[in-house]
């Protein structure tokens, strides 16, 4: 009867952007993917700092980012100065540093704030997605396609993967609230 796998497919997007979304938030300990949303222009094209480097970890508090074409050094170095990942690079003309101090207790509770927002997003772009499902099939009901019967069941059944998808949002949002308040 109600193939639910379209409304699946958004929710998982919705938890995969979600998940991507806190990968970038840096939670003391270096991780490439703090430069995922950082691109430069290069060569009159927009293009991440990952796909002109090579982003090593020497350490758990540094990131070593090593340009394949020494004329970029400086681009990223811009780049980076002018996101908001809130770390002054250190240059040496063929590779850039960056050191990752320790997280204060203000910085972590803050960043917690913003894991909370992420996390609420995701739950109003799931929520979005159950709405136009349910009015998707309230329409077929005007069109007699379905019975008042099969409507409520395909309404229950919607409500059970939206609150689902909810629970996951929270786990997800909680595991790294605690990966920065442990640290």
């Amino acid at each position: 009867m109600a193939n639910y796998d379209e409304i699946k497919a958004k929710i998982q997007k919705t938890k995969d952007a979600l998940t991507s979304n806190l990968s970038t938030i840096r939670a003391g300990k270096a991780s490439p993917a703090v430069l995922d949303r950082i691109s430069i222009d290069y060569y009159g094209a927009q293009t991440p700092i990952n796909q002109i480097a090579a982003i090593s970890t020497p350490d758990a508090r540094s990131l070593l980012i090593t340009p394949w074409d020494a004329s970029a050094v400086k681009l990223v170095e811009k780049a980076i100065l002018a996101s908001d990942l809130g770390i002054n690079p250190q240059n040496d003309g063929k590779a850039i540093r960056l050191n990752f101090p320790p997280l204060t207790e203000d910085r972590r509770r803050e960043l917690t704030k913003d894991v909370k927002r992420y996390a609420e997003d995701s739950k109003v772009a799931v929520r979005s997605v159950r709405r136009d499902a349910i009015d998707k099939f309230k329409d077929m009901k005007k069109k007699s396609e379905i019975t008042e019967d099969d409507l409520k069941k395909i309404e229950k059944d919607i409500q059970d993967i939206t609150d689902n998808a909810c629970k996951d949002i929270d786990a997800i949002a909680a595991k790294k609230e605690k990966e920065l308040m442990e640290l």
